[in-house]
């Protein structure tokens, strides 16, 4: 059974940093595109990032172009997002993303 569970969100202030993790199981994780998806309050879902196999190639979305980088770690079935230079308007749910699956979300807020 595929699981998605993300990890890292917290409280930080502007300017602050965090890392988002994601753990993948029951499929074969190399093999995939993953993303970072986010819901900001009373907002649509937002596709922030994805990560390509084979050659990892990274996309970004303008939002968050240049103070988010995505990677991962093949062997332990982990995605992660670090999230610099944050803003307040970076406050959602973000979510890890496998084609239509997606983990319950981990909470960032930025706020002063």
């Amino acid at each position: 059974q595929l699981q998605l569970v993300e990890s890292g969100g917290g409280l930080v202030q502007p300017g602050g940093s965090l890392r988002l993790s994601c753990a993948g199981s029951g499929f074969p994780f190399s093999e995939y595109v993953l993303s970072w998806l986010r819901q900001a309050p009373g907002q649509r879902l937002e596709w922030i990032s994805s990560k390509y196999p084979g050659d990892g190639v990274s996309t970004y979305a303008n939002a968050v172009k240049g103070r988010f980088t995505i990677s991962r770690d093949n062997a332990k079935n982990m995605l992660y997002l670090q999230m610099n230079s944050l803003k307040f308007e970076d406050t959602a749910v973000y979510y890890c993303n496998r084609g239509e699956d997606r983990g319950k979300g981990t909470l960032v807020t930025v706020s002063s």
